[in-house]
């Protein structure tokens, strides 16, 4: 989907992503807001299968509307970000709970400092915002990414965010659900790409809009997708601390074996030597899997590295619209 003609003036493409499952209580409002504070933007709006009248009301406010049959927002996100094609886009979900006006201050810090992403830190706006433990477990999700990958941010999973083209179309979407934030964040991270949060207010949701996240169960794959992205792009550290906790494991087995063979000359527990053995071998073999991964890791990057440099940076995006403007 080329937005070329769908944008009005001379600046970049801008195109709006909206996801959506079930929101048509909120669908109009965000569409109406976004409109007012980016003129110039191409609203695009996925529905996934919503069974309420969500495509409808959005076609009626002025949308683009696409559907997405698999279920899931990573699975929404990783359609939208293959079939548009814009120069700045802006991911925002359907729950009208974000504030449509911080986006000209996300899109200008965007190009004005050649970023590739800017993430929205949400800041709440009143009461009811957040859901019971929605706070506590970003705050917990946040810093256990900060820990392992390093993340400059104070909310990883905020929904709300700017992306350079370059961004989008390099990042390779492998989750299916909520975990796509975690991916996103972890993405940037991995290839060093230069971010930045601007706080934003958070509102509570429109009466009669219903929040989809699951705490516990979400809570808990974003959790296994962050453990799942440690060992996929930290392979030798993940990998070397097995192979560190059995071989530990296998020194405490070893021990008394030894020390009986030294005093009596006799090897009584031929089982825990066995496992003892074993045991070692694993951590051997753990730590050459760790070793192997790593350079596939590398390679990986690398690719990912070349796609993302294939793509405009932002500034070399500007200096074009420059020239197109002045002819």
């Amino acid at each position: 989907m080329d937005l070329r003609h769908a944008s009005a003036g001379p600046g970049p493409r801008i195109a709006v992503l909206v996801p959506c499952y079930n929101e048509d209580a909120s669908i109009a409002k965000v569409i109406a807001d976004f409109r007012v504070a980016l003129p110039g933007a191409a609203i695009c709006v996925y529905d996934n299968n919503s069974t309420d009248r969500t495509a409808e009301v959005a076609r009626a406010a002025g949308a683009i509307v696409r559907t997405a049959p698999k279920q899931g927002k990573g699975h929404v996100v990783r359609r939208m970000f293959s079939d548009v094609d814009a120069d700045v886009y802006v991911l925002v979900d359907g729950d009208s709970t974000y504030d449509a006006p911080s986006a000209r201050d996300m899109i200008a810090r965007l190009l004005d400092e050649r970023l590739d992403m800017v993430v929205a830190a949400r800041m709440e706006e009143g009461t009811g915002a957040y859901r019971r433990g929605h706070r506590l477990g970003n705050r917990v999700l946040t810093g256990v990414v900060q820990r392992m990958f390093g993340a400059p941010f104070a909310d990883m999973l905020s929904g709300y965010r700017v992306f350079s083209r370059r961004f989008v179309k390099s990042f390779p979407v492998l989750s299916g659900g909520f975990e796509i934030e975690t991916e996103l964040t972890v993405h940037a991270l991995e290839l060093d790409m230069p971010v930045a949060e601007i706080q934003t207010p958070y509102y509570a949701r429109p009466e009669g809009s219903e929040s989809k996240l699951n705490t516990w169960r979400d809570g808990f794959r974003i959790l296994w997708t962050i453990a799942k992205l440690y060992r996929a792009e930290r392979p030798l550290v993940f990998f070397s601390g097995v192979g560190l906790f059995l071989a530990v494991l296998s020194v405490g087995l070893s021990v008394p074996v030894i020390l009986t063979w030294l005093e009596q000359g006799l090897v009584p527990r031929l089982p825990t030597a066995l496992l003892s053995t074993g045991v070692m071998i694993l951590a051997v073999l753990s730590l050459a899997c760790g070793l192997i991964l790593d350079t596939v890791t590398r390679g990986r990057r690398e690719v990912k590295l070349l796609a993302y440099l294939a793509q405009p940076s932002p500034g070399e995006m500007q200096r074009s619209v420059a020239m197109e403007g002045r002819s």
